[in-house]
């Protein structure tokens, strides 16, 4: 019950927080975009335009969703810590782990507006260029629930960071860099040493269960057609069960509750 009554109220303030009307309208601008650049060659490589759509929203996902993640999480704790209004939660009889999950579920509410807000307006586009007829949307379907597995994920690393400082600049930073290790430096850095390995053991036993280990790769290779998952994976040995669906999917969604119990044991030491 008080869980419920902290999503109402945090729905409530994301009313009025302009991050959510910003990442409605960029999820939605640049699902359509890429829907439009990348419906064209549909014909000519005899590919479903939802195939081709999907694989480019996903790669605007990867980056896109765990960025909104962690901007919606990020004050959640230390925002209220630095405005004193934790304590004041904190003397109703209201348990941390239902303030966590019902700020938590507010949050999610609003990412998965974004991703479906982008999602469809592609859905519709394609369907306005190519017709209904013909037309699978698993692959859309799969994008959205793998979306906000990886959206959970983020905002359960954003509380987590909340949790472990008191201001909310701090906070902020720690968001950022975050984001840039998992989504851009993590792939550079294993990019870099599959190159120096040149197909020794890194490349065949280690390579495969670090990149299942970051959840926005285990992302990308849910989302990416099974082909290219097999080139992939090809030359792993062993090791190349990490890549499996079995294991991206272990991944993707151990994430949001192994984040979460760290959001939660590090609220449970802040003392307001």
């Amino acid at each position: 019950m008080f869980t419920l009554h902290v999503a109402r109220l945090e729905l409530l303030i994301a009313r009025r927080n302009l991050w959510v009307a910003t990442s409605i309208l960029l999820m939605t601008l640049f699902a359509a975009v890429l829907t439009l650049a990348g419906s064209a060659p549909s014909g000519t490589l005899n590919v479903s335009p939802i195939t081709i759509a999907a694989s480019s929203i996903t790669t605007l996902s990867v980056y896109l969703v765990p960025l909104i993640g962690l901007l919606l999480s990020f004050d959640a704790i230390a925002g209220e810590t630095e405005r004193g209004t934790l304590a004041l939660n904190l003397t109703y009889p209201l348990s941390r782990a239902e303030l966590l999950l019902g700020k938590f579920l507010a949050h999610f509410a609003v990412l998965a507006a974004a991703i479906a807000s982008g999602l469809l307006v592609s859905a519709l586009l394609v369907i306005w260029s190519h017709g209904l007829s013909g037309l699978d949307f698993t692959p859309l379907l799969r994008l959205f629930f793998t979306a906000l597995a990886l959206g959970a994920a983020f905002l359960g690393i954003g509380y987590a960071i909340s949790s472990s400082v008191r201001q909310p600049s701090v906070a902020s930073g720690l968001a950022i860099f975050v984001w840039l290790v998992c989504v851009v430096l993590y792939d550079l850095g294993l990019l870099g040493a599959l190159v120096a390995d040149d197909g020794g053991y890194f490349t065949k036993s280690v390579f495969p269960w670090m990149l299942v280990a970051n959840p926005a790769d285990a992302f990308r290779l849910l989302n990416t057609p099974d082909a290219a998952v097999s080139v992939l994976t090809t030359g792993v040995g062993a090791a190349g069960m990490a890549t499996s669906t079995v294991g991206q999917l272990i991944s993707i969604l151990g994430w949001p509750v192994l984040a979460l119990a760290i959001a939660w044991t590090r609220l449970r030491r802040i003392e307001p």
